[in-house]
């Protein structure tokens, strides 16, 4: 006789392993559930092994990730035994150093490169300096871009010309009677020297130029080989200066199609950033080879016209001599000043050439408190320390041409950091008008002779499609060379 479960007592045995039952499907459910959550996310991490790897692999690749992450985050939260200050200047102080390699590398590979690097870069310097005769030609006369660019080479030629048979003529006419006039110069010297007050003897006087002359004899091969080191730069001048025209030819030529040709081997990305700053960068080499022109002229007429004055010879010589210093800044004015000087004492005595350094000074005190400040500093906004500290290295690393060439880079090199520093480009609207030209110039590549008139054209810059494009061959409106996206 069967015994019926009370009333108000709990579920049956039977209820109850029906309900941990399912309560056991759902816990496996959703453990399995986590685990193929886990493959997948191991799947997409370690996807690019090659051969692919299996599930249990990639659980234990997972959790050696996880625990490396772990251990990576309790090491960022631990205490380091290298102070903080001193963790932060050597993470500055390798970045540094990385800097100063790759600075010394460039400018040992410009030195090496100076036969090549430094026509193209006076080539630049003329390019920006005739660039406005060009545009003027086409704009008022309507001529085409390859007459416009021959007209305008050869009026550079017949100016630089004219003025070299000048100079030449000038000096020599008045070369004989100035070596005449330094003849007397250093007799009444010696006289000077032997009855003034220093009391030096003729025989002393004779002692040294007999030990001036064994010298010469003594390194007689030495000579030798200057001079044959000199008759070698002399052709090294001829070649860069054929470079320089050839170059320059093509600068103004096809300029603007060279350009957007460099600018697309850059990635996508980087193109309207570099588009931009080399512009930006071109303008103000231009404004500052402009600017310098003028206060060259200003200088060399200053100084020429004082010069005639005091009737000083070669005053016209002299005068093309401070135009060209000029370019040099503060080393080319004290050098020619100082030949002007020394021109008016060896051609008229003490006193003219007190007043001929009374004409330098004053010409060269207008031109550092009025002409530098208002021309020059709106053409490149530098610090006359700067100046100053850039001629000085340029100097030291390449002589002479770095002398030149150190106030237009450092203009350069600042106006490409800032528009760069402040992504100028993205507010640009330049950059963007010739993004589109700059696309498919990339896939062109840079005309070196014939259809020149594309070059000087306003680029295309309807809206429309993208060109389309083979990643196979990397052709059809983009070049190669660019990133895929």
């Amino acid at each position: 006789m069967s015994k019926e479960a009370p009333e108000g007592e709990g579920p049956s045995s039977e209820e109850s392993s029906s309900k941990e039952s399912r309560e056991l499907k759902v816990s496996t459910w959703v453990r399995k559930a986590k685990q193929r959550i886990e493959d997948a996310n191991a799947a997409d991490e370690f996807d690019f092994l090659d051969p692919p790897i299996t599930a249990t692999a990639r659980r234990g690749l997972g959790h050696t990730a996880q625990a490396e992450k772990e251990a990576h985050a309790k090491a960022a939260t631990a205490p380091h035994d290298v102070p903080r200050p001193l963790r932060i200047a050597a993470d500055y102080s390798w970045r540094i150093a990385i800097i100063v390699l790759v600075s010394a590398g460039v400018c040992w590979g410009l030195a090496k490169l100076s036969n090549l690097v430094i026509p193209l870069m006076v080539a630049a310097l003329l390019a920006g300096l005739l660039l406005p005769v060009k545009v003027f030609l086409e704009k008022r006369f309507h001529f085409p871009n390859a007459l416009s660019v021959t007209v305008t080479f050869l009026l550079f030629l017949a100016a630089i010309s004219g003025a070299l048979y000048a100079v030449i003529r000038t000096m020599a006419k008045n070369v004989p009677d100035l070596i005449d006039q330094a003849v007397r110069g250093v007799k009444e010297v010696q006289v000077w020297l032997n009855d003034g007050p220093l009391n030096i003897g003729a025989s002393t006087i004779d002692g040294w130029l007999d030990s001036g002359l064994n010298a010469l004899n003594e390194n007689q091969d030495s000579i030798v080989r200057s001079a044959a080191s000199g008759l070698t730069s002399v052709g090294h001048f001829g070649a860069g200066l054929i470079l320089t025209l050839f170059a320059l030819i093509f600068f103004l030529l096809q300029g603007e199609t060279i350009w957007r040709w460099a600018v697309g081997l850059f990635p996508r990305r980087a193109r309207g950033a570099m588009d931009g700053a080399g512009r930006r960068g071109w303008a103000s080499l231009v404004s500052y080879v402009r600017v310098q022109v003028v206060v060259a002229l200003i200088d060399a007429v200053g100084i020429g016209v004082g010069a005639a004055i005091l009737q000083v010879p070669l005053a016209l010589p002299l005068a093309v001599l401070v135009l060209l210093g000029a370019f040099i800044p503060i080393v080319g004015a004290v050098l020619t000043g100082f030949i002007a000087v020394l021109l008016a004492l060896v051609s008229h005595g003490w006193v003219t050439a007190i007043i001929m350094l009374a004409v330098v000074l004053l010409v060269q005190q207008v031109e550092s408190h009025v002409l530098q400040p208002l021309i020059m500093g709106r053409a490149v906004s530098l610090h006359p320390l700067a100046v100053v500290l850039g001629v000085a290295g340029g100097s030291f690393l390449f002589g002479i041409v770095g002398a030149l060439f150190a106030v237009p880079v450092l203009a350069v090199m600042n106006t490409v950091v800032k528009y760069l520093a402040t992504r100028s480009w993205e507010r640009d609207p330049a950059v963007k008008a010739d993004q589109d030209a700059v696309e498919a110039q990339a896939a062109e590549g840079p005309v070196l002779y014939g259809d020149e008139d594309r070059e000087w054209h306003e680029p295309d810059v309807t809206p429309g499609p993208p060109p389309a494009r083979s990643r196979a061959t990397g052709t059809g409106g983009v070049s190669p060379l660019d990133d895929p996206e």
